[in-house]
């Protein structure tokens, strides 16, 4: 009797001291000055090339994942491969040091690769980007640039006319965009062979190579060196052996994962819905993407210490469904498959063949 009177007492009291105004500030002092000093400039020590993936969804809705965006730490910088919509949010929400954004990668241009890219640009310059933006990508990169520059521009005066010159140099708002051209032999398949390097910066070498993702084309994919280790991302492409060639004996390979067995399951649900529209697209989508069985193949004929599988399709929002993503894995390559998913790190240090995994939240 006592004890519980003593425990609806102290909960009164706690009640009360909540709606009092200077306890509701003292709290959110703590919380702010807490949250300001959270930046992770961890991620940038040099001791080790690191990676986060910062959107590991497809187009598909998914209450879980962000779309395409991975996020490489070397030399004191951060390089995007891909900004999908709701990566933003992500990067912003695990204190990712967002001036330290130099560069961002885009493997081809659709809607799920390159949807965020006007709010990377204009948050990462008001939060302090003392650089133009570059943007990587094939040809066509600079439409896209320009056209996101041109819809945010608006939005760019106002918060020079609000927050000063000073503080919100027009030259860093920029972006700047950087076709990057590979020659490939005139009627030959882009997984045929094709590759060029697109920067060497502090000790990194970033090299863009072709992939298969027809219609959409030219499709890169992007291989990452910096001391000693290296990680491969994909981007969006059926089975293909430059990707293969690419990968060759780097020690983490991102490659993108649809599950075709599933999504014919959609397919079939929607003919039977007389949904012909949804039943079309399903069917499409099979041809130019990779299965996770074909994606484990390539990573045992690359020789890769460890696959990570992402931009994920369809959802995988319990472990019923995740099983079913990854049926016939286990056969092909029973060791060094991850299921990726928004905020996996996985940390390389420089002089080692270890791979650390863990989580950025």
């Amino acid at each position: 009797m006592l004890a519980g009177a003593a425990l609806a007492a102290l909960a009164a009291i706690a009640w009360w001291m909540i709606h009092v105004s200077a306890v509701q500030d003292a709290i959110f002092r703590r919380v702010i000055a807490r949250t300001l000093a959270e930046t992770r400039n961890d991620l940038l020590a040099p001791d080790a090339l690191r990676v986060v993936l910062c959107g590991t969804g497809n187009p598909l809705p998914d209450r879980e994942r962000a779309a395409a965006c991975t996020a490489i730490f070397a030399g004191g910088n951060i390089y995007l491969v891909d900004i999908g919509p709701g990566a933003w949010k992500n990067l912003a929400l695990w204190h990712i040091p967002a001036p330290r954004i130099a560069a961002v990668m885009l493997t081809h241009f659709h809607s799920d690769h390159i949807g965020d890219l006007g709010e990377l640009n204009i948050e990462t310059w008001a939060n302090g980007r003392d650089h133009p933006l570059r943007v990587y990508g094939p040809v066509g990169v600079d439409q896209v640039v320009n056209g996101f520059a041109q819809a945010y521009s608006l939005d760019e005066g106002y918060r020079i006319a609000h927050h000063g010159i000073a503080l919100m140099s027009p030259e860093n708002w920029q972006m700047q965009p950087l076709a990057v051209k590979i020659d490939t032999p005139a009627g030959t398949s882009p997984c045929a062979g094709g590759s060029a390097t697109v920067l060497e910066e502090n000790g990194l070498k970033v090299t863009a190579f072709t992939v298969d993702h027809a219609p959409v084309a030219p499709a890169y994919g992007y291989r990452f060196d910096y001391n000693g280790r290296s990680v491969v991302v994909s981007g969006d492409t059926k089975p293909c052996a430059n990707l293969v060639a690419i990968s060759k004996d780097a020690d983490v390979l991102i490659h993108e994962g649809q599950a075709a067995h599933l999504i014919k399951l959609i397919q079939e649900a929607a003919e039977h819905l007389g949904n012909a529209r949804v039943a079309k697209i399903m069917s499409d989508v099979r041809r130019y993407h990779t299965t996770p069985v074909e994606a484990a193949t390539e990573a045992n004929e690359a020789g890769v210490q460890l696959l990570v599988l992402s931009h994920i399709g369809p959802p995988t929002p319990n472990a019923l469904a995740r099983i079913a993503f990854m049926r016939g894995v286990a056969d092909v390559r029973p060791h060094g498959v991850i299921l990726g998913y928004d905020g996996l790190l996985l940390t390389m240090p420089a002089g080692s063949k270890d791979i650390e995994t863990s989580t950025v939240r």
